[in-house]
């Protein structure tokens, strides 16, 4: 039985629950429906004080009054619902609307959606009707353009093409295309993925709380999915009188012109009369990278000011391999001292970036910036958020939102120290939400707080790959898609071995803990991996609580070809809360320990503890060994989660589990 084909009494539960029937919107003729304001997909009170403080109501399409179907939920990988907040969403046919209830006052919404993909590739565009108590208000268009990846790793923006990696193991028919006779047929489009994108839109003014806001699907496209709408009331533009205003040195606000120079000119002229840069409302066109080093630029808000670039291709490549350029802002490299005092704040970065080249030095925010801050930005379509290469120390990056990216929204690369990742809002990444990743040079003393990731098309929410005292914490990660996790911390990727501590303390993770698809098992709603190196760092987990997860909620792991190698050693788990796995609490495919105290657990899936250790299958037990600190309570069908006869290291290794899908999780 597949994954999804279990989930349907979750889902009927968590729905009806809030007073809809699954797969039936409320009729056309009944009253408003009451809005249901969630936080990823959950009652708020669930995530009390984690996650960021934004300042928009989330609801999901599912819970409103619509005529469309729903679709979901569903956690397999390459479908729609997978995909969506929640894992369901609305399908809208030409004609069918969803109605959205405001719960507040709000003169702005933005609207998570899909469209179908041309039919070779390179996305279409539709509008979307958008009217308020009956009455038309805007349109909005809506584009494909952004989405749709398709193939193996980097990908491919082309439905029909074979395979980029033939001698690749191939998941879906367990060989190596290349080496087997007759080489099987894959089916095209080929692990499609990276469906949705987002749509922001001022209604040009304020409604109130109990106005209907609904959503018309057009014949534009064959079908819209709607998965969720958030509104908010954005303030007035901010005003800066007494700075570089970049108008004056030559900016077009209305987008026609490239206005990359006079943004350099003004930055000049700042720095030269100690001003601020100013970037009124207005788009401008930007296509490369503006350096910035010593300079504060700011704009009118992020719906205001809006600084946007096309993809340019580079003549020839760069000496960082880079083949293309586009919108960023840079602080110079590491290698000639980097950039420090830079402040950024309140605008819009929008890339044009459609496929993944690792190379492309196209994201939004890079360079080294030391002694700076970034705040206030919302930032979409470039292929990382923000990405930094150090050294460098103390940047504090807090309260922006980063979307539709094609690969991370931030990350943290090589010898990044004593910063912070705070209060920001990350929606659909291609890779990694949040990463530190110390390659060559190790990362310390840097913290992710109070942040939210929600739906990473690909790998982890949160990952830490290898670095010295770093912190995770108070965050709120959900609907991880594929090969990845809700935190993961790795050694891989040639990242220096973890060392001092790794503090992981009071974050939520909802709905994690997928399926690996190269190994064909289910991961962790965190996991830990031992790829490149034993992990035996002062590792501690505190007071986090894993929700709803897919299989498991704690997973350690190495490679089968590294399991005799490297082990991960001591971790410690504490004050723990475990609503729902769909497999076990604790999955051990390595050699090493962990110690577990006050990790209660409900609804269990299977047996408490899935020790293989490194699958030596020895008399003696496992090469895995847990240690009972106390106040471990609770479990589901198969008892106690944390049993006595299975410690220390009883062997209980089942190497593919069962899944039982869990209830909707409640407070406890």
């Amino acid at each position: 039985m597949t994954i999804s084909a279990r989930w349907p009494a979750l889902a009927t539960a968590s729905v009806v629950g809030l007073g809809l029937a699954v797969g039936a919107g409320v009729p056309a003729s009944a009253a408003p429906q009451a809005p249901v304001v969630t936080r990823a997909g959950l009652d708020p009170a669930l995530v009390a004080g984690r996650g960021a403080t934004v300042d928009f109501a989330e609801q999901e399409a599912e819970n409103t009054k619509h005529n469309g179907a729903v679709i979901g939920p569903d956690r397999a990988a390459y479908s729609l619902a997978a995909e969506a907040s929640g894992r369901t969403a609305v399908k809208l046919t030409p004609g069918q609307y969803v109605e959205f209830t405001l719960p507040k006052a709000a003169n702005a919404v933005n609207v998570r959606y899909s469209i179908p993909d041309a039919p070779t590739g390179g996305g279409i565009t539709a509008p979307l009707d958008v009217a308020v108590n009956g009455k038309h208000t805007k349109k909005m268009t809506l584009t494909s353009e952004y989405a749709y990846l398709y193939n193996q790793y980097p990908f491919s923006n082309d439905p029909t093409a074979g395979l980029l990696h033939p001698d690749w193991w191939i998941a879906e028919c367990a060989c190596v295309p290349a080496a087997t006779t007759p080489t099987p047929e894959i089916s095209k489009p080929f692990r499609p993925m990276h469906f949705y994108d987002e749509q922001r839109l001022l209604l040009g003014k304020t409604y109130r709380a109990g106005d209907r806001i609904r959503l018309t699907a057009s014949s534009g496209a064959a079908w819209t999915v709607i998965d969720l709408l958030d509104s908010q009331l954005v303030g007035l533009p901010h005003v800066n009188l007494v700075a570089s205003n970049v108008l004056l040195f030559g900016a077009d606000p209305t987008g026609k012109r490239d206005s990359a120079a006079a943004f350099d000119k003004a930055i000049a002229f700042a720095k030269k009369a100690k001003l601020k840069v100013y970037v009124p409302p207005g788009t401008y066109q930007v296509n490369r990278h503006i350096i910035v080093d010593n300079v504060t630029i700011e704009g009118a808000g992020s719906w205001y000011t809006i600084i946007k670039g096309k993809e340019v291709a580079l003549s020839e490549p760069a000496p960082d391999g880079s083949v293309h350029t586009g919108v960023g802002f840079y602080g110079k490299d590491a290698a000639d001292g980097g950039s420090r005092n830079v402040h950024l704040k309140g605008f819009t970065i929008q890339g044009d970036v459609r496929e993944r080249i690792d190379t492309d030095q196209v994201n939004g925010i890079g360079g080294a910036l030391s002694d700076s801050t970034i705040d206030g930005l919302y930032l979409r379509h470039t292929k990382v958020g923000m990405w930094f290469d150090g050294p460098m120390t103390n940047l504090k990056i807090t309260n922006n939102t980063i979307v539709d990216q094609i690969a991370d929204a931030l990350n943290f690369h090589t010898g990044v120290t004593n910063s912070v990742v705070r209060n920001n809002f990350i929606r659909n990444t291609g890779d990694d939400g949040l990463a530190m990743w110390a390659e060559k040079i190790t990362n310390t003393g840097n913290t992710f707080d109070h942040n939210t990731v929600q739906t990473p098309t690909l790998a982890n929410g949160i990952a830490i790959y290898g670095g010295t005292d770093n912190t995770v914490s108070n965050n709120l990660v959900a609907d991880p898609i594929r090969e990845g996790s809700g935190i993961h911390a790795g050694s891989r990727f040639g990242a220096e071995p973890f060392a001092g501590a790794l503090t992981i303390k009071n974050n939520t993770v909802v709905r994690a803990g997928t399926l690996e698809l190269n190994w064909n098992i289910g991961l962790g709603a965190i996991w830990f991996y031992a790829l490149d190196k034993t992990i035996d760092a002062d590792i501690q987990v505190t007071g986090d609580h894993y929700l709803d997860s897919t299989y498991n909620a704690i997973m350690l792991v190495s490679d089968w070809g590294v399991k005799d190698l490297y082990s991960i050693e001591g971790v410690k788990f504490k004050d723990l809360r475990i609503d729902g796995t769909g497999t076990s609490v604790v999955s051990a495919r390595v050699a090493g320990s962990a110690s577990f105290s006050n990790v209660d657990a409900r609804n269990v899936g299977a047996v408490g503890v899935n020790n293989c250790g490194s699958f030596g299958f020895k008399p003696t037990g496992s090469e895995f060994s847990l240690t009972d600190l106390g106040g471990n309570d609770g479990g589901g069908t198969t008892g106690p989660w944390l049993a006595a006869w299975e410690l220390p290291n009883t062997i209980t290794c089942d190497d593919r589990p069962p899944v039982v899908a869990p209830p909707a999780p409640t407070t406890w």
